[in-house]
């Protein structure tokens, strides 16, 4: 991509009321634009990480079996009634139709994926299985401050499964885990994010979300180092100790939640009446689960704990491009290196605008591509260009020809 053609820009004018780091940092690098309070356009290098963020996902939970559907976002009351909620969730927009009906917009969706799934079980043999869809939700916060961490529309995946017993919804869930596991490991967040233990509501004891430490997070854990579990604070009154390994010397940390799943067994099923017969014949209630995991807040998470004093930090498999090519002056010469490394399929932002050299290095820097690519005058002397990583202190020359190589 030429940045001389990028329909956005960086800016340095905030939005007043923008006090999150990640909300100032990803609106000033033209990854974002503040609508309102918790409403964010994503912008062309926005968007590009956020679907990097949902192919991650995508492939780890189709790697589980997971069906990709996509739901509707409008939810009729009466599918909130049938399941209590219409007068209980208290975080729904809900909107008149000119058909005289009631909806809300979906801010979750047991109530549309419950009633489909009906219609396709019948015996048990139509079981186990998952949906899930990537999906815009809606949720009348009433304290939206954090950017991207707390919105009143965000991005989440939200993948439901159907099993016979709970036996079965036991194994599913711990594959679950794992795969949730996977998807923090390749976003780079692994070794900062925690299973945590909290409270199951009316579901069951417990439920999981996966917290990761940060400074920003809203918040707080109880951390085991020596299993790499933790506990939520609401429930640290009944479980002090580290639920798996017993340990009593568990840290507080600030956390951020970047996931939760629940086992929510016939919460759902039971009042939209999803039944199955079992090889004898008997009818029985299908179990459910449920997992989500929110790619934007994910990205807002990442910001938050990836930068520097000079902007954002992206992991490799995330950022926008690869790698920020820079023009000093040199375009003709920068045209021929930019067309070479699109042919050896890496992707570039090019920065081929009429700009003095600091404001292309501090761009750059703000919107964190892992590499950074400087041709200039002086390093076409010697048939090279200044290559940096974007957490290296220096640069060093790489010959022109050795430069995808580098790259790859």
């Amino acid at each position: 991509m030429r940045q001389s053609q990028l329909f956005t820009k960086t800016v340095k004018e905030l939005p007043k009321d923008e006090t999150s780091y990640n909300a100032q940092a990803l609106i000033r690098a033209g990854f974002i634009d503040k609508v309102g309070a918790g409403i964010y356009s994503y912008l062309p290098l926005g968007k590009r990480v956020l679907d990097k963020i949902c192919q991650i996902i995508r492939e780890e939970m189709d790697a589980i079996g997971g069906q990709e559907i996509l739901m509707t976002a409008l939810v009729p009351k009466e599918n909130l009634e049938a399941s209590g909620r219409w007068d209980t969730f208290d975080v729904l927009f809900r909107l008149a139709g000119n058909d005289q009906k009631e909806y809300a917009l979906g801010a979750t969706h047991e109530e549309i994926v419950t009633p489909l799934a009906k219609k396709f079980i019948f015996s048990y043999k139509d079981l186990p299985f998952g949906v899930y869809q990537i999906q815009t939700k809606f949720r009348n916060e009433k304290r939206a401050k954090a950017g991207l961490l707390r919105g009143r529309e965000f991005l989440m995946k939200d993948l439901y499964s159907f099993h016979v017993d709970q036996a079965d919804l036991d194994d599913y869930y711990d594959q679950a885990i794992k795969a949730y596991h996977r998807v923090y490991e390749r976003l780079g967040l692994k070794d900062l994010t925690y299973l945590t233990y909290a409270s199951g509501g009316s579901f069951s004891k417990y439920s999981h979300e996966f917290q990761t430490l940060a400074e920003a997070g809203e918040d707080l854990i109880y951390v085991c180092d020596k299993c790499h579990v933790a506990v939520n604070r609401e429930i640290i009154g009944e479980q002090s100790s580290c639920p798996s390994c017993g340990n009593k010397k568990l840290v507080e940390k600030k956390a951020i939640e970047v996931g939760n799943i629940f086992k929510l067994g016939t919460k759902f099923s039971e009042p939209f009446g999803v039944r199955y017969k079992d090889q004898g014949g008997k009818e029985n209630t299908a179990l459910m689960g449920c997992y989500g995991i929110g790619p934007s807040r994910i990205m807002g998470t990442l910001v938050e704990i990836y930068h520097d004093d000079k902007g954002i930090i992206w992991p490799a498999d995330i950022a926008p491009y690869k790698v920020h090519l820079l023009s000093l002056n040199e375009n003709d010469r920068t045209e021929a290196i930019y067309i070479k490394l699109k042919q050896e399929g890496i992707s570039v932002l090019y920065d081929d605008r009429d700009k003095p050299a600091g404001e292309k290095f501090a761009d750059a820097d703000l919107i964190g591509c892992p590499y950074r690519v400087v041709v200039s005058k002086k390093t076409l002397m010697d048939n090279g260009v200044e290559l940096k990583g974007r957490t290296s202190e220096a640069g060093k020359l790489i010959k022109l020809e050795n430069l995808a190589a580098e790259l790859l």
